[in-house]
């Protein structure tokens, strides 16, 4: 089975197992989902995740979700740069997402952060997704 979007099949299965308050979910590994997972741990958004190996050489990601008060702390999770469009931006036209209480995550060059992380480093480049 091809997939032609994966980031945005993550996004979905985080958002999927939210609503049915799910405390883990798994999605397969790739290096842009893991660098897209490390941004969302740093941020505070996922408790954690881990690499699961089941010995078939596909290798999987295990995502711990986080709640307060019986609710997910992601609210909302909307994919940006779509395979068919995709969103670039310089520095100065990174998106605020709800007046700065939400991230931005930038693909740049120097690899994949934050929104306040890329303006602080002075780099733009593919808005990959926002959360808040």
């Amino acid at each position: 089975m091809s997939m032609n979007d994966p980031l945005g099949d993550m996004l979905t299965r985080i958002r999927n197992a939210q609503m049915r308050n799910k405390s883990t979910v798994r999605t397969p590994a790739s290096k842009l989902r893991g660098r897209v997972l490390e941004v969302l741990q740093a941020e505070g958004y996922i408790r954690g995740f881990e690499v699961i190996d089941k010995g078939d050489h596909k290798p999987e990601y295990e995502i711990s979700l986080k709640y307060f008060d019986g609710r997910p702390v992601i609210r909302e999770l909307k994919r940006i740069s779509t395979p068919g469009r995709r969103n670039y931006s310089g520095v100065d036209g990174l998106p605020s997402v709800r007046n700065g209480l939400g991230v931005a995550i930038v693909s740049t060059s120097r690899g994949v952060m934050s929104d306040a992380q890329a303006r602080a480093d002075n780099v733009g480049g593919e808005v990959l997704c926002t959360v808040f």
